[in-house]
């Protein structure tokens, strides 16, 4: 169940061993900056929420018990950091937009330097960004990360129904967004 060299990486981070701590880093840094990347509403907040996830991987990795697979513990891990970042820059807000919502053309500086996605990735990444935080943090935790709405609602501090509200409305927007570029 467990990739050997996961184990031997937490044992030398554990250690304060530099180079263990840089090689758990390069392993995962990528596939979590995809987290990070629907989470954010651009590149610069997915960095700042990857750096702060892996601050708190590398803090609570003694905590790691070796349970489920290393990946699925450090995604866990990122995904609450990303939804502190949020938190903390009251950047989470709930969101009821009209119907005829003029939606602009997403902007990219077309870095993807680490970031392994095919164009279609990167575009439904890019539809997610637009998305307003409150749809996207929900359909995220939701669709993505298999969450029900009564965990999203603790970790979110909102109502079950506000839940699935966010949700609805978020794949009724992601949807027309889609049709869009069609």
């Amino acid at each position: 169940m467990h990739d050997h060299s996961d184990i031997e990486l937490v044992k030398g981070v554990l250690r304060g061993n530099p180079a263990s701590e840089e090689a758990l880093y390069r392993r995962f840094s990528a596939p979590m900056f995809r987290v990070c990347m629907r989470y954010a509403a651009n590149r610069a907040e997915a960095e700042d929420m990857l750096q702060e996830g892996f601050m708190r991987v590398f803090t609570d990795l003694k905590d790691y018990r070796e349970t489920g697979s290393l990946e699925g513990w450090i995604r866990r891990v990122v995904v609450r950091a990303a939804l502190r970042w949020l938190r903390n820059r009251r950047a989470f807000e709930m969101a009821d937009l009209p119907d005829d919502l003029f939606l602009a053309e997403p902007s990219s500086n077309g870095h993807h330097d680490h970031m392994d996605l095919s164009n279609e990735s990167i575009l439904v990444v890019q539809l997610l960004q637009q998305l307003p935080t409150g749809y996207r943090t929900v359909l995220n935790l939701y669709a993505i990360e298999g969450y029900n709405h009564e965990e999203i609602a603790g970790l979110l501090n909102i109502s079950v129904g506000t839940s699935r509200s966010q949700l609805s409305k978020a794949r009724t927007l992601l949807r027309k967004m889609l049709e869009q570029k069609k």
